[in-house]
């Protein structure tokens, strides 16, 4: 299979009719090899219009909605990002890619451990792994610029949007996978701004699956 052609078509074929425009994403994603980052087993599957297994009921985000992640969030060189759920560490790469710093946190061991051999194999320095729920307590004086909550939670947290410094941005899916729609939240000062983007789907993040609903 030609990873290259495949890539390119994942760009022209999936990102950019899904209305991701800027030259910045596009070319990150143009240039991180996609397939490095999923398992072996399935590498022949890495640029499809799936979410790719990784293990633990987890899965890759799909491109499409990875790349109109990383537009909304407007990335810039000198951002320092944080990044909830590493998985195999591919959005961990293009964030790096595009910004000074990322601090990515998983609760899965394997999944680190993956992440920071595929990170390594593609060069990408400025990243720090780092094992945490992220539902535990965080350092208040602990700010970032960007944040890119890669599963879904079943109802909006403001937790995650106290993490931010002024002019911060958070990316984040809300509701169920049969009714969720992606949140882009913007601190200005001490205000929060929050806006819904686009209806999606996104595996919940683990610990806030959304509770069953019994029918009697």
């Amino acid at each position: 299979m030609n990873m290259e052609q495949a890539r390119f078509n994942m760009i022209e074929q999936q990102i950019r009719t899904w209305e991701v425009l800027d030259d910045t994403v596009l070319r990150t994603m143009g240039s991180v090899p996609r397939d490095i980052f999923v398992p072996e087993s399935l590498s022949t599957l890495a640029y499809a219009d799936i979410e790719v297994p990784l293990g633990h009921d987890e899965a890759m985000m799909f491109p499409r909605v990875e790349g109109r992640m990383l537009q909304e969030l407007e990335i810039d060189i000198d951002d320092n990002c944080l990044e909830i759920g590493t998985g195999s560490g591919y959005v961990t790469a293009c964030m790096a890619n595009m910004s000074n710093h990322v601090h990515s946190i998983d609760i899965y061991d394997d999944f680190l451990e993956a992440a920071h051999k595929n990170l390594a194999e593609v060069n990408v320095p400025n990243v720090q792994l780092e094992k945490k729920d992220a539902f535990s307590s965080w350092e208040e004086s602990k700010k970032y610029d960007v944040i890119a909550i890669t599963g879904s939670i079943p109802e909006y947290l403001p937790m995650f949007e106290n993490l931010l410094k002024p002019d911060g941005r958070l990316f984040v899916v809300v509701g169920s996978n049969q009714v969720a729609h992606a949140m882009k939240v913007v601190r200005e000062d001490d205000e929060f701004i929050r806006s819904s983007l686009f209806e999606t789907e996104l595996k919940p993040l683990v610990g806030k699956e959304a509770k069953p609903t019994f029918h009697f």
